[in-house]
């Protein structure tokens, strides 16, 4: 059977078997089942229908055909809800009240998005301690296989094998959350630094350079970021030379630029709705400096947005450094990064077959990029949901 055919098929399954659900449902002699699938819209039938079809394909690939990687997602998934159920328990009951309450308070998602970044955060800081190893030590054993066992090709000091020359991936895996995710958090602090001073100025003194600032942010905002990074990042590479690091420098500044013109329309827009507020005309005519009406009287007004767009703008940053080392023209070589690890590691996927593990190394890398990138916008929705006043 090809694999369109199957797919009709079970299209033909899913929309017949919610037809005939809702239908059994509705001839029901239950007095209160019965109003139920009388008032059930097809799509809800529909819907019931998916999910059943879903845990039926999830038990066959679990239990039966016990595909590894979808085991491994199964299980990533149950221990990651478990860590977040935890953390926000401990939370609940370990802090100072205001803690309490806001954990209290707290979704599952948000606590698993915090307990995320923390451990990330830890990692990032304290890299020099936990990795095993230096990110620039090569040694004489190359290509080693993950799991550490010698008969299948491992060795005990590398619990994740080496690379095709030599380092050990723990070590790089665990020096890339601090290259990576700390330059990522170093070139977000500088868009928003740029940003949002250039933004609430241009709404507190609008004229010519409100126009000025504006059509220039236009201008660069009509170019691909990903693209026009990629584009800048050649032409910077040619400068650097032979010096790696001035390369990672251009880079910051470039990608700053580039995501400062979104934090420049968010902070204008914020701040041309507070500039004509009362408060902010009394100010004006106490005679308090430009300075002072920006950073005491619109700034903390506009904390809650901005907070939120820090939270979004670092996972455009993050992902758009990935991806330029990815191709080669992001961080570079000796530092590791996860961009990186993802491209040279990307041909052991072809020993899915004969060894899961080995074929999950790129997928390790990967897996940190986008783990991060999810609890990151958890704990942004919350905080849009939090300052939005939808309170509970």
């Amino acid at each position: 059977m090809s694999v369109w055919l199957h797919i009709a098929l079970w299209a033909a399954i899913l929309f017949g078997g919610a037809w005939v659900f809702r239908w059994a449902g509705q001839q029901l002699p239950h007095p209160r089942t019965r109003p139920y699938f009388r008032d059930m819209s097809y799509a809800v039938a529909f819907g019931f229908l998916l999910a059943a079809a879903a845990l039926y394909w999830t038990v066959q690939l679990y239990f039966v055909d016990r595909v590894v990687f979808f085991r491994w997602a199964v299980q990533g998934f149950l221990f990651f809800a478990a860590a977040g159920w935890a953390f926000r328990l401990l939370g609940r009951h370990v802090g100072t009240p205001g803690t309490r309450k806001l954990f209290r308070k707290m979704p599952l998602t948000a606590a698993f998005g915090i307990l995320v970044i923390l451990v990330y955060a830890v990692v990032a800081i304290f890299a020099d301690v936990l990795a095993p190893f230096g990110q620039e030590q090569v040694f004489e054993r190359v290509n080693v296989l993950p799991g550490g066992n010698p008969e299948t090709g491992g060795d005990p000091r590398f619990l994740l094998g080496t690379d095709q020359i030599g380092r050990d991936l723990l070590s790089r895996l665990i020096y890339g959350a601090q290259n990576t995710v700390g330059i990522a958090f170093v070139t977000t602090c500088l868009a928003f630094l740029l940003g949002a001073s250039l933004g609430f100025l241009a709404a507190t003194l609008g004229g010519w350079l409100d126009q000025l600032l504006s059509r220039g942010v236009d201008v660069l905002m009509a170019i691909p970021s990903l693209i026009f990074a990629l584009l800048l990042m050649t032409i910077a590479s040619a400068w650097a030379g032979s010096e790696k690091w001035l390369l990672t420098v251009y880079m910051i500044v470039i990608i700053a630029v580039l995501d400062s013109t979104r934090v420049f329309r968010l902070s204008r827009a914020v701040g041309a709705n507070i500039v004509v507020m009362d408060y902010i005309e009394a100010a004006k005519l106490r005679g308090e400096t430009l300075t002072y009406l920006i950073f005491r009287e619109i700034l903390p007004n506009a904390y809650a947005p901005l907070l939120a767009e820090f939270g979004l703008r670092f996972c455009f940053v993050f992902l758009t450094i990935a991806a330029l080392s990815f191709l080669g023209v992001g961080i570079q070589p000796p530092l590791a990064d996860w961009g990186t690890m993802v491209r040279d590691l990307s041909q052991f996927i072809n020993f899915a077959g004969v060894s899961p593990l080995t074929a999950a190394l790129p997928l390790m890398a990967a897996g940190a990029i986008a783990l991060l990138t999810v609890a990151v916008n958890f704990v942004v929705d919350w905080m849009l949901y939090q300052s939005s006043g939808l309170k509970d």
